[in-house]
């Protein structure tokens, strides 16, 4: 229900963190779901289905390896994997750093290499590390470098 409200009743552009809540929303009707974690080779197959069943499933991607690993296993029936450049702005956790010099060559070999199996949707970066704030201005200030750097990437 809460996430019927979110999306407004379109069941589209929904997030999730892990492939059980993508299962769970598409089973719910939700045919657009971004799986906001660079996908790992054991997940491939579910992320297949996925993204054969979904009109659009999408899957972050923050190394050469992870796109080789696309590439080499393409979609059926004309389908693309449609993929985010994920950044890591401050958090840690997943990403590429967006000032390390692969970032910008990584987000062109999405773009340019064979967009008719693997699509670059955009770039993806989660303020993760507002979680330990203590005050909201901590938080906007989080958010406002984050945002920087991710318009700054995008410019180059």
């Amino acid at each position: 229900e809460g996430a019927e409200l979110a999306t407004g009743g379109s069941r589209r552009g929904i997030v999730v963190s892990t492939l059980a809540e993508a299962r769970f929303f598409a089973a719910g009707g939700f045919d657009d779901i971004v799986y906001a974690f660079p996908v790992p080779a054991w997940r491939l197959a579910e992320c297949s289905a996925l993204a054969q069943r979904l009109q659009a499933f999408q899957l972050l991607l923050d190394s050469p390896q992870g796109l080789e690993m696309l590439l080499q296993n393409p979609l059926p029936g004309g389908k693309r994997w449609l993929v985010w450049l994920k950044l890591d702005c401050g958090n840690g956790r997943a990403g590429i750093r967006p000032t390390d010099p692969e970032a910008l060559a990584l987000a062109r070999a999405i773009a340019q290499g064979s967009p008719e199996l693997v699509t670059l949707v955009g770039v993806y970066a989660h303020c993760g590390n507002t979680y330990g704030c203590r005050d909201i201005p901590a938080i906007q200030a989080i958010a406002r470098d984050t945002t920087a750097a991710v318009l700054e990437f995008v410019t180059a």
